[in-house]
C-alpha cells in the first residue's frame, strides 16, 4: 500500500487544502511581492540621475565646498558666578565651490556676529539635540547676513564642547 499525507489523500479526493498550509501560501506570495518592491526600488535608486551636475553620483557636497571656520571659545552668561565656557568648531557649506575665497574674505565679518550670541548662550541653552539644532540655524542665519544671501547652505558643527 503506497504511503501518502493526509494533506495528498484530501487534494486527490478533491476536499480543499487545510487552512494552515493556506496560510503559508498566503505568507510565501506576501514575501515573494515584498521582495520584488525592495528590488525594484533599489533598481530605481541606483540608476537614477544626479540633481544637479555639481552633485556626485552619490549626492555628495564637493570637497571645495567646505570652509573652515577657525575654533572659538567663548564664556558664557552664568547666573551662578562659576565659569562656563563653551568650545566650537564649525565648517560652513559654501552654495558654490567657486565662492570659497569670498567666503574667506568675509570670515572676519562672521566671526564678529557670531562672538555675541555665542557670549549671551546660557549653559542650559545647550541641552538636547533641539537646541544644538537651534543653534545651527542661528549660525546659518548670522553667516548669511554677513556673507550675502545664498553665500552659505550650511553649518556644519565639529566640535561643541561644554566645561
Amino acid at each position: 500500500m503506497p504511503t501518502t499525507s493526509v494533506i495528498e489523500a484530501d487534494v486527490k479526493a478533491g476536499g480543499a487544502p487545510p487552512a494552515r498550509s493556506r496560510k503559508r501560501l498566503i505568507l510565501a506570495a506576501a514575501g515573494v511581492v515584498a521582495l520584488l518592491a525592495a528590488a525594484g526600488g533599489g533598481y530605481a535608486w541606483w540608476s537614477r540621475e544626479p540633481s544637479s551636475p555639481s552633485e556626485s553620483a552619490s549626492g555628495d557636497v564637493p570637497a571645495k565646498a567646505y570652509v573652515d571656520v577657525p575654533s572659538l571659545v567663548v564664556n558664557l552668561r552664568s547666573s551662578d558666578g562659576r565659569a562656563h565656557l563653551l568650545k566650537l568648531h564649525v565648517m560652513l557649506v559654501a552654495a558654490d565651490a567657486g565662492r570659497n575665497a569670498a567666503i574667506t574674505a568675509k570670515m572676519p565679518l562672521y566671526l564678529d556676529t557670531l562672538q555675541p550670541f555665542l557670549r549671551e548662550l546660557r549653559p542650559e541653552d545647550l541641552n538636547g539635540s533641539a537646541a544644538v539644532f537651534r543653534m545651527k540655524e542661528e549660525m546659518l542665519a548670522r553667516a548669511n547676513d554677513a556673507m550675502g544671501n545664498g553665500m552659505i547652505r550650511d553649518v556644519l558643527i565639529q566640535d561643541l564642547v561644554q566645561q
